[in-house]
């Protein structure tokens, strides 16, 4: 076993100052992915930041513009269960429920949902190489096993696909995401710019600097129009997206975001302009590099395409 010190944060600013000042330290709230991680030693915090009695992080609040303010802490299952989600924002209601189980969203939270890691068979088995893991140690999955990989937005150096269902719905509404740094400056990242890509650095998989902590998910204005989250999965419950699309259909047009695809929740606005399943399709997957393993996600994009942009999707 490994020694863990653990400490409890009273103020936003406090955490990050916390975690800044031991530089192996790890924030915590549910702990559902963090847990799991330092059980198979592919994580290894020395010092826990607890945040869960930071006050307001688990209030889900109205804004003057109309828009939604969620706080880091809230569960994914009182998120989805909020009565404002899920009259204005139900692509993100669905989303969310079509997560791993009702235990899990019940200790899930709304920044650790973002921040969660990739679901790589190779980046949890620390006997094969992983760059994610192990920077400059290679990628097993290239050559591997790779059916619910990534297929676009891949480089050489890792194909590992981002797990998230709430991050693609928080994707297609234009979500922000405000954090606080332990000087106690603060900023809002729009969720198109949070996640990166993994390039050459795949071990980088977001944007925020060293103790930056995230402090709520800013919701815009409702968008209204018809909306929708389609899963598509190898079982019907506790399974990841092999492929997954939100979408938001109104008089002024349409949107979509992608799950299963990408090492980020997957959206090219041109592609929203075109009218046809296929025309979409073809503009989302442009520059693909599938596997022979998960070539079949390119033709699973234009049906569940299809299927949300004629209505069906629930």
């Amino acid at each position: 076993m490994r020694a863990v010190t653990y400490e409890r944060a009273t103020t936003a600013r406090g955490a990050a100052q916390a975690a800044a000042a031991r530089p192996d330290a790890r924030f915590i709230a549910g702990g559902t992915n963090l847990l799991d991680l330092a059980k198979l030693e592919v994580e290894r915090p020395a010092h826990l930041v607890d945040v869960n009695r930071v006050p307001g992080l688990d209030r889900i609040e109205r804004m003057a513009d109309g828009g939604l303010r969620i706080g880091a802490t809230v569960r994914n299952s009182d998120l989805a269960a909020d009565a404002r989600v899920r009259a204005d924002y139900p692509v993100l209601a669905r989303a969310l429920l079509a997560g791993a189980s009702a235990q899990l969203r019940n200790k899930a939270t709304t920044a650790g949902n973002l921040l969660q890691r990739t679901r790589c068979p190779y980046f949890y088995d620390t006997s094969k190489p992983c760059n994610k893991r192990v920077p400059g140690s290679g990628c097993a999955a290239i050559g591997g096993f790779s059916r619910t990989l990534a297929v676009v937005g891949v480089s050489d150096q890792c194909i590992a696909q981002h797990p998230s269902d709430m991050a693609v719905a928080m994707r297609v509404l234009d979500a922000g995401v405000e954090t606080v740094m332990p000087d106690g400056a603060t900023r809002t990242i729009p969720i198109a710019d949070f996640h990166t890509l993994p390039g050459r650095t795949p071990w980088v998989e977001t944007v925020l600097r060293p103790h930056e902590f995230i402090t709520s998910v800013v919701l815009p204005k409702p968008a209204g129009g018809r909306q929708a989250y389609l899963k598509v999965r190898d079982r019907a419950s506790y399974a990841f997206a092999l492929v997954s699309v939100a979408s938001v259909i109104g008089p002024d047009g349409h949107r979509f975001a992608f799950g299963g695809l990408a090492h980020k929740p997957w959206r090219v606005e041109a592609a929203e302009r075109l009218a046809s399943p296929q025309a979409v399709a073809d503009a989302v997957l442009a520059g693909a590099r599938p596997t022979a393993q998960n070539r079949f996600k390119l033709a699973l994009v234009n049906r569940t395409l299809d299927v949300a942009m004629r209505g069906e999707a629930a």
